[in-house]
């Protein structure tokens, strides 16, 4: 499955060198993602933990899984987050900038000095660790790991498989995404071919409690359309959860549906804290999530990204919007 007859020299460098360092560290290795994991999170932490404890190496993956995304991880695979980490330690930091450690969730990265691997496909990653694999032309995390675990020489079985093919299927909108290439087909082909269970992660992932519905008329209740149509904002804060009997992490899917307003190209989300809000963004038609996100001090990819503002929701939308209209203005004058 490795990229190798497609990927440039330079991937297939820090690919092996990646391999390399994960080989040959003597000690226990920690993977981690990113806060509030999605399926390209989840999929690669336990694709790449599965691998390398197929090997014979301790590994702990500590990661708070949302519930949408529990029917995956089996009991005791993953652990909670760790106040210590063990002597000798290797971090692996998937689908997450190591650079931003308010970000990488399981671990405090402060003032650890040990060698940490990271392998990434965001643009705004800061390309900095021991060993590291980084390419924002891959659409999900998931699909480098897959050459990941061929560089490591593990035996594929389906449940190496499966999460790496929840990576790809969400990461790639079910691959409706421009996101997707010749080569992320080749990819799920072949993970299909290991065994990889498609249709049953579609069925759990189309599975909704009833304090979804509940949540989204509430915030229904709060849709804007602003920049002429073009943009579409929703909110939710606290006391809406409360209503709907809902929690923070069923807000997840909602701006997707969101991006889904016909004539919009911008879609966003906004979790309202009180005192800090974080804003989750989708576009399309050439618009950049990306370049709004990081307007706000986040990141994220061209169609896909979010930001977190220590600020009241009131102070945070000027702002916002005053990063939409520069995007606006970009695109105008492209045309």
């Amino acid at each position: 499955m490795t990229a190798q007859n497609t990927a440039s020299p330079d991937y297939t460098r820090d690919l092996r060198q990646v391999a390399r360092t994960l080989l040959e560290h003597p000690g226990p290795i920690v993977v981690v993602s990113h806060e509030n994991p999605d399926g390209d999170a989840l999929g690669s932490v336990l694709g790449l933990t599965r691998a390398l404890r197929a090997l014979g190496r301790h590994v702990t993956a500590p990661m708070t899984v949302p519930r949408y995304l529990s029917f995956l991880p089996q009991p005791g695979e993953l652990s909670a987050p760790l106040d210590v980490l063990p002597d000798g330690a290797l971090i692996a930091v998937l689908d997450v900038d190591n650079n931003d450690p308010s970000r990488v969730a399981g671990v405090t990265l402060d003032g650890f000095t040990g060698p940490v691997v990271n392998v990434d496909h965001h643009g705004t990653n800061a390309r900095r660790a021991t060993a590291l694999l980084v390419d924002p032309s891959r659409p999900a995390t998931a699909l480098m790991i897959a050459d990941l675990l061929d560089e490591l020489g593990v035996t594929w079985t389906e449940p190496l498989a499966t999460p790496l093919m929840l990576g790809l299927n969400t990461d790639t909108g079910s691959f409706r995404f421009d996101s997707v290439t010749p080569g992320t087909f080749e990819c799920a082909a072949r993970l299909r071919a290991h065994g990889a269970r498609l249709g049953w992660l579609n069925d759990n992932l189309g599975q909704n409690p009833p304090t979804y519905y509940h949540l989204l008329r509430e915030v229904l209740g709060t849709l804007e359309f602003r920049h002429g149509g073009r943009v579409v904002l929703a909110r939710v804060d606290q006391a809406m959860l409360d209503r709907a009997g809902a929690a923070w992490e069923d807000v997840e899917s909602y701006v997707g549906l969101l991006r889904s307003a016909e004539g919009t190209q911008l879609a966003v989300m906004v979790k309202d804290h009180g005192d800090r809000v974080k804003l989750s963004m989708r576009s399309r038609a050439g618009f950049s999530a990306q370049n709004v996100a990081v307007a706000l001090g986040g990141g994220g990819h061209v169609p896909a990204a979010g930001a977190s503002v220590a600020a009241p929701f009131a102070e945070v939308l000027p702002a916002l919007d005053a990063a939409i209209t520069a995007e606006l203005r970009r695109l105008n004058d492209q045309s």
